[in-house]
């Protein structure tokens, strides 16, 4: 199932009144994961006032976790996680933690630190929409080569490998839901010369 995710970590900072929100947001593949880093963040980030967090996970989006970590209620967890469904994200975690500067920043305060931070972490994590795609192995004749690139650009398509053997093999994930009109265009540009062979299935990066 195609979905929107982060290609990486990424950091966004956010200073209101003294107040310091820092927010990482990264990748993650299980709540196993998520839990673990959370852990781990908290003990690295031990003097912070506050170190709230919001999660998603699963293709479909099915889990969504959120804490605010002892800020008032709908304050900080809850809109870090609208920063990330808001998005179409999944299979990302961003934790927010916060170095208290003296002064109340009252709910709205809070909720515009935690979602500013939030959304420039997310900027910085560069998100990416993952396709799903069947991989193909392409056997064509040498001559044929230079259509087969020249209808794979057109598509936006870039082959992982191309092999010079007897033949030629291009080696390229086809997004499934086209894949079957890609290789008939194929077929049709080389005048049958193909042979073409599933030999497995993945995600490739598309812009969001």
């Amino acid at each position: 199932m195609d979905h929107i995710t982060v290609s990486k970590e990424g950091f966004g900072e956010y200073e209101e009144k003294k107040s310091r929100f820092l927010a990482f947001v990264f990748p993650v593949q299980s709540e196993e994961e998520v839990l673990a880093r959370i852990e781990a963040h908290k003990k690295k980030y031990w003097d912070a006032r506050h170190n709230c967090y919001a999660y998603i996970l699963g293709e479909d989006r099915a889990l969504m976790r959120f804490s605010d970590d002892g800020e008032p209620g709908g304050t900080a967890g809850r809109p870090m996680l609208d920063v990330l469904s808001g998005r179409g994200l999944t299979n990302v975690c961003v934790i927010v933690t916060r170095y208290f500067g003296g002064v109340l920043l009252g709910t709205g305060g809070l909720v515009r630190a935690y979602s500013q931070a939030t959304a420039a972490a997310v900027a910085d994590a560069q998100p990416v929409k993952k396709i799903l795609v069947d991989r193909m192995e392409l056997a064509i004749e040498y001559t044929e080569l230079g259509k087969v690139q020249y209808l794979l650009a057109r598509e936006e398509l870039t082959p992982e490998a191309i092999h010079y053997e007897s033949d030629v093999k291009v080696y390229v994930g086809l997004p499934r839901d086209r894949a079957e009109g890609i290789l008939k265009a194929l077929t049709n540009a080389v005048n049958g010369k193909i042979r073409y062979e599933k030999i497995g299935e993945g995600y490739a990066d598309a812009p969001v």
